[in-house]
């Protein structure tokens, strides 16, 4: 009796079982068997092993057409990722499929350079460790191992944009559960609608997506809700535990981590999606606060304008300024502004400061951010620069409400709804709530808007008797161009304090510390 090509599973267990010691990797094989179809071939104990990890009563008899693996950190995902995607590069004969000259694209995707890199040194680390391998690499770059059998394994970062024209033979989507939503500029959505067409011609091309669980939305939760515990199902999803996939971590690290933040450890360790993150604010909302097709508003004359701009050395983060005013009982954003890194501040300072005088704005408010470095010229420019004391989860958390109250007109800017739409309501042990951008994810436009919305709308109610006092101790008798029709600042607020006097206070209280100076 004639033996069949040698399986996955074989392989595993065979040549290159000193990659995957039986007890370490026992569940990867036994994944490995599933995904591919050969679970008929496992022990009992596998196969009981197996059903706790789909949730299913029976075990797939056939090849999954897409396989999704929820697993807790430190499993062994990339390392098994890296295997994948050499098996189905060079085991796998794709000549009868290819056209002459084509070649066969196995993508591992990852959210970001850096988990690519990990991916992409564990592939060659694998290809290295035969020489049978080692003898089918052809030529390699920074991003793509070319093997002799026609077939290349590239490593991309997430961009539905990148990936048409290819003929993808697998596809491995990597930590899928960190990949920006619907709302975002590249959604997961895209990324997977754009994959799905590139594999189409290839006869049993595999979707794969593993990732360690996040919040309970994208593409990795639905698949879960629709897909996990499912029998007959040619879509494979296991979820499984740290210590389910790797024995070897520590149990008393995982035991330390839940006792310092249960929500946290359930979803890195315990391969549960977080209950205690939800979605800040809805895309339909921010869908009717905006202006279609407006994408800045000039300056008008005798409009009171107000400006917040959040600060960044050009580093990882963006530099970006917002300008909005007051338009009865609506907030309007006017301008946004946004440098991307890498950039010189210097320069887009300048930039910005041409920007507030276009909107006869002398002071902003910003943040701590980078001392005076940050704040000195913008004052060499004429331009006062005024510290927010709100944190910026409470700028997000008192914006909430006027934009759901629609008494807010928003710019079509596609990052600042990506961003918006990005934030994530947290919910602490303590019952406290704060709201901030999901892991990898940036907030600096919406940060900004937010920012400049709520000074707008406190700058119309008034200001405090005792900031009033505050600023005239304090001094400003030089001309002003934002207190148009007064002398001076100084004039403008005296000229106020007088009003209040004989007024019902301002409805601006000391918690709206977007007036609050640091002194």
């Amino acid at each position: 009796m004639t033996r069949g090509p040698l399986t996955i599973v074989d392989l595993m267990r065979g040549r290159f079982a000193p990659l995957f010691p039986n007890e370490t990797w026992r569940a990867w094989v036994v994944v490995a068997a599933v995904v591919f179809g050969l679970s008929w071939g496992l022990s009992q104990e596998d196969q009981a092993l197996a059903l706790a990890l789909l949730g299913r009563r029976t075990l797939p008899r056939e090849p999954a057409r897409e396989f999704w693996a929820v697993v807790g950190r430190r499993g062994g995902k990339s390392r098994f990722v890296a295997w994948l995607a050499v098996f189905l590069a060079a085991f796998r004969d794709y000549r009868g499929i290819l056209s002459p000259g084509e070649r066969g694209i196995g993508m591992i995707i990852t959210p970001d350079r850096r988990q690519a890199r990990v991916a992409f040194r564990y592939v060659a680390a694998i290809l290295e460790s035969d020489p049978m391998l080692a003898a089918l690499v052809e030529s390699q770059t920074r991003e793509a191992i070319h093997l002799r059998c026609g077939v290349s394994i590239e490593v991309h970062t997430a961009s539905f944009r990148t990936l048409r024209g290819y003929t993808v033979v697998f596809a491995i989507v990597d930590e899928a559960a960190y990949l920006p939503t619907d709302d975002s500029a590249e959604p997961d959505t895209e990324l997977l609608a754009a994959l799905r067409p590139a594999m189409a011609t290839v006869p049993g091309a595999l979707l794969m997506v593993i990732s360690s669980p996040y919040a309970r939305r994208g593409e990795l939760w639905r698949a879960y809700q629709e897909h996990f515990g499912r029998d007959d199902d040619p879509v494979v999803v296991i979820q499984a535990g740290t210590r389910a996939m790797n024995p070897t971590v520590d149990q008393r690290v995982i035991e330390q981590a839940y006792l310092d933040d249960e929500a946290v450890a359930s979803a890195e360790y315990g391969a549960q999606f977080r209950r205690d993150l939800e979605a800040f604010i809805s895309r339909e909302v921010l869908d009717a606060a905006t202006m279609p097709g407006l994408h800045e508003r000039p300056p008008v004359p005798g409009v009171r304008y107000t400006a917040f701009v959040d600060p960044s050395g050009g580093g990882a983060d963006s530099m970006t300024l917002a300008i909005a005013h007051q338009e009865r009982d609506r907030s309007v954003l006017d301008c946004l502004r946004e440098a991307r890194p890498p950039f010189s501040p210097e320069a887009v300072i300048a930039e910005f400061v041409g920007a507030l005088q276009s909107y006869r704005i002398a002071m902003v408010v910003g943040d701590r951010f980078g001392g005076e470095f940050a704040r000195e010229p913008f004052r060499k420019a004429g331009i006062e620069y005024r510290l927010s004391a709100a944190a910026k989860s409470d700028l997000y958390r008192d914006v909430l409400p006027l934009i759901n109250s629609g008494r807010v007109e928003l710019l079509d800017h596609r990052r600042l709804v990506a961003q918006f739409t990005g934030l994530e309501r947290r919910t602490s042990r303590g019952g406290r709530d704060s709201i901030d951008h999901a892991p990898g994810a940036h907030d600096d436009v919406c940060n900004a808007a937010a920012g400049a919305l709520l000074a707008a709308m406190r700058a119309d109610q008034g200001m405090s008797r005792e900031l009033i006092r505050f600023c005239l101790t304090a001094g400003a008798g030089e001309p002003d161009p934002l207190y148009a029709g007064h002398s001076s600042r100084s004039d403008y607020l005296r000229k106020e304090l007088n009003e209040e006097d004989e007024s019902p206070p301002h409805r601006l209280t000391e918690s709206s510390t977007l007036w609050t100076i640091d002194h």
